[in-house]
């Protein structure tokens, strides 16, 4: 028998994107009724979620899949699952496959809990009597007894979360393939899962891959990490190794503080400057950030002047990993004003409680006096936010399904 659970060459996968022409304008209705006698006059583009991919895995390893959003490890994941076939290269699975990529992955909506049980350990090739023998087990560590006979459809996010991991890491896979799903759990059922999944690589020798951002979850899990990052493989190394890759590409310093050089560009006047960024987290620094904590970027800015300057404006703009602007700060929506001294000042921008999802942001700072520039720093820092408590009972939205959280309150309101 081999020692390979999976073996990668070459694997690529690639998407045809449409596009309509620039400046081509047309009625909704002409579209398509032209589309009928004519083809669609749309520009094709060709996108490779994933290119030339080579790796090998152990029978028995715990490997951290990891990169930002976009970076490909959803498509290899789903790959390897047999959900989706590679555009290019081959791939070989040496063992029975048990995947959890999505909410409910494999669950048939119609069916109750129990029935989705033996449904699901039939497909993966379990006979009856095995699947009734670990039955009590995956029910008591899913903790759904209670609507065991309800069907799935009517189940919360986070109870099928609960129950779908039970069945794909009980049902005895010799491959456990999980993607950051369990994101959606609470913070108890998170480190259960992480638990397991440690119990099954090491104690009983399977073989696990895991995507996730959470770097702590990571590294306390696997010993072995890939870096994807626009379809490629960037690190194929230790855990550690490939971790500090990480950071070290998207400027995730290991301090969490940023260091402005005078290579880094910037634009504006030059009075003012700014001098550093460090993430503080519950009034400490921090190496990364995490949902719901109050948190501050603090920003270290020089007046180059040798008197105090007056009417300072500092703005700030975050995008997510793919260019999106997700908010942007100003003390004059505040209404604060700062006189800053010559030398050496502080300031601190912060969160009540942290509200970005799991991910890789970027900072952009602004800095004008009376209105004129004196220093703009574009896309300058990316910082890492991990899971966290943002709600108090510890669930969050599924990923992709929210960007920022918010306070919520439901209230019924009766005639």
């Amino acid at each position: 028998m081999t020692d390979t659970a999976i073996s990668v060459q070459g694997l690529g996968k690639h998407y045809i994107i449409g596009h309509k022409k620039q400046g081509e304008f047309r009625h909704a209705l002409g579209d398509k009724l032209k589309g009928i006698f004519k083809p669609d006059a749309s520009e094709k583009e060709v996108f490779w979620a994933l290119k030339d991919i080579d790796f090998e895995i152990k029978r028995g390893e715990a490997v951290g899949i990891i990169g930002r959003n976009g970076a490909g490890k959803s498509t290899l994941l789903k790959i390897l699952s047999r959900i989706t076939d590679p555009s290019k290269g081959r791939f070989e699975i040496n063992g029975r496959v048990s995947s959890l990529l999505e909410v409910g992955t494999g669950f048939h909506a119609e069916l109750s809990g129990r029935e989705n049980i033996y449904l699901n350990g039939t497909i993966l090739g379990m006979k009856r009597a095995e699947i009734k023998q670990k039955f009590d087990e995956i029910v008591d560590f899913s903790g759904v007894e209670k609507f065991l006979d309800t069907p799935v459809k009517h189940y919360s996010s986070g109870m099928k979360v609960r129950l779908a991991f039970s069945v794909a890491a009980h049902l005895e896979p010799e491959i456990l393939i999980v993607d950051e799903v369990l994101a959606v759990g609470d913070a108890e059922f998170q480190k259960k899962c992480l638990g397991k999944m440690d119990s099954v690589s090491k104690n009983e020798g399977r073989t696990v891959l895991f995507v996730s951002h959470n770097m702590g979850a990571v590294q306390n899990l696997c010993d072995r990490g890939i870096l994807l990052d626009q379809g490629k493989l960037i690190e194929n190394d230790l855990m550690e190794t490939v971790i500090n890759k990480y950071k070290n590409r998207f400027s995730l310093t290991n301090e969490g503080k940023l260091i402005i050089t005078d290579d880094i560009k910037r634009e504006g006047r030059g009075l003012l400057k700014i001098k550093s960024i460090e993430l503080i987290e519950n009034e400490n620094p921090v190496d990364f950030f995490s949902i719901g904590n109050k948190s501050a970027f603090r920003i270290e800015i020089e007046n180059l002047n040798q008197k105090a300057m007056q009417n300072i404006e500092l703005s700030a703009g975050i995008d997510d990993a793919f260019g999106n602007r997700m908010t942007h700060f100003s003390n004059n929506f505040t209404e604060q004003n700062f006189s800053l001294k010559p030398g050496n000042n502080f300031i601190d921008i912060e969160f009540k409680k942290l509200p970005f999802v799991v991910g890789i942001y970027t900072l952009t700072l602004h800095l004008t006096q009376n209105g004129v520039i004196d220093d703009w720093l574009r896309g300058v820092f990316s910082f890492m936010v991990e899971s966290g408590l943002y709600y108090e009972n510890g669930r969050l939205p599924a990923a992709g399904k929210a960007q920022v959280l918010v306070e919520q309150n439901f209230r019924l309101i009766n005639d």
